[in-house]
């Protein structure tokens, strides 16, 4: 009876999504449709026809049919994948199919200029769900999840302000470098895809431990966890993009790649107001500029290329001075600062390595080289103040010898004549012990009734009682 309710249901609904059945006879016989859902979940809340788990040999064939230069081999760990993004979580499946279209034919443009296989265009979907300003716990970002080191050595900008890791231009060919390069050092693309994961570095060693076996699945248990669910993630996205209308997945509300055009700007530029002189919206700038972080461009040497739309380039064109000229002076003084005090930021900075010694703390190699604990602690991704010996340390020193540690304290003077010091962004205990010479660590606790080290912005903290 339950298969007959479920029958009568969903009938428009399965001839709606046209569900894959040998024909429309069966649909008039009942009992024949009834046995068929049985195959098949329906959600309380809607009418969505869902395949249950995929059949393996079905899923096993129909990859043979579509794999070209990358083995797309298939076994329990990948079939595992597939029922989850065709069953499990079809939301981040229909996620990524409406937004396929905006950024494959990019992928596939600069894959074919570096001669490297198609099917790599998958591999953004593991990384990031063709999302180009993610970010991962690692720190690893954009559409092709670059880790800082690696974006810079394929010429991937990163700054206070800009970020190409973001940029899907830029990194699309970052990432078609990188994978080139990969294959050369191991000849076999299934190697490569798990190096862009785990490093080449760690493949390598993987092969040492495996007695010098040469593939993924002969080395698979001697490389890390996240690796070994790397690759059959990604054979998994590149047959569920392939069959998704064979597990009901229709293509509506398609996202699609906004017609643009460039200028070039040769100043600092701020977006909403540029925004508001040529009558679009800031959200449009943004998207098609993701690698600028904070809402405008930076004065720079060479200038910035700016993404607009198509549609307003000639507008533009017309008033293109007195547009840049307003864009130009809003919140420009306002940014600069925050660009050099905000902690952990490196703009205008050079970047060396410190090795720490014995006897250092971080309060001492701060005040050697002019700059914050929190800084350092934010640069080095440091939970608590602990280093020990022969620990490297980035540090991003400034040519500026007048630093935000060192600036004029702000200083607050109470009814009883007591000296308070208001605590501005990035400081600590210590950085603020060191602009008070006459004042120590332990006694700024004393003074202030403090328990522990723990502070915070607009806290007013006294540092002197005359």
């Amino acid at each position: 009876m339950r298969k007959l309710l479920l029958t009568a249901l969903c009938f428009f609904c399965i001839k709606e999504s046209e569900a894959k059945f040998n024909s429309y006879d069966s649909l008039t016989d009942p009992l024949a449709l009834a046995d068929t859902l049985d195959n098949y979940y329906f959600p309380e809340s809607d009418y969505e026809f869902i395949p249950a788990e995929a059949d393996f040999d079905l899923i096993k064939d129909r990859l043979s049919c579509i794999q070209n230069e990358i083995p797309l081999h298939y076994n329990n760990k990948v079939h595992a994948f597939v029922n989850y993004f065709a069953v499990k979580d079809r939301e981040y499946t229909k996620m990524i199919i409406k937004r396929k279209n905006v950024y494959f034919p990019l992928f596939e443009k600069y894959l074919k200029k570096y001669g490297i296989p198609e099917e790599l265009k998958y591999l953004s979907i593991v990384e990031s769900g063709l999302n180009p300003t993610a970010v991962s716990r690692a720190h690893a970002v954009g559409l092709w999840q670059f880790m800082s080191y690696t974006g810079r050595h394929y010429g991937l900008h990163q700054d206070w302000y800009i970020d190409e890791r973001m940029d899907p231009e830029k990194s699309t060919e970052a990432a078609c470098k990188y994978l080139k390069q990969l294959y050369n050092m191991f000849g076999d693309w299934e190697l490569a895809i798990a190096a862009y994961n785990t490093g080449p570095g760690n493949i390598r060693k993987a092969i040492r431990r495996s007695g010098y076996k040469n593939t993924f699945w002969e080395i698979y248990p001697y490389v890390h966890r996240e690796t070994r669910a790397y690759l059959p993630q990604f054979i998994a996205i590149a047959y569920i993009m392939n069959y998704a209308h064979e597990h009901n997945f229709i293509e509506e509300d398609m996202e699609y790649r906004m017609e643009v055009d460039t200028i070039h700007v040769a100043d600092y530029l701020h977006f909403q107001t540029f925004a508001n002189q040529v009558n679009v919206c800031v959200e449009d700038l943004q998207m098609l500029n993701p690698g600028l972080k904070r809402g405008v461009i930076p004065e720079t040497k060479n200038g910035y290329i700016l993404k607009i739309p198509a549609d307003i380039k000639e507008s533009f064109a017309v008033n293109r001075l007195a547009i840049l000229d307003s864009a130009s002076k809003v919140g420009r003084k306002e940014i600069q600062h925050l660009a050099v005090n905000t902690v952990g930021s490196t703009y205008g900075r050079e970047k060396i390595v410190y090795r720490v010694r014995s006897g250092d703390v971080l309060g001492k190699i701060a005040e050697r080289y002019n700059v914050r604990v929190a800084d350092i602690r934010q640069w080095n991704n440091l939970r608590s103040n602990t280093i020990r010996i022969g620990q490297s340390l980035n540090i991003w020193q400034s040519g500026d010898t007048r630093t935000v540690a060192r600036s004029t304290p702000q200083i607050v003077t109470s009814q009883n004549g007591s000296k308070m010091y208001v605590v501005q962004p990035g400081d600590t205990l210590w950085d603020i012990s060191r602009k008070f010479s006459e004042v120590s660590l332990d006694e700024l606790k004393r003074m202030n009734k403090l328990e522990t080290n723990n502070i915070k912005p607009g806290q007013k903290l006294i540092v002197s009682l005359k």
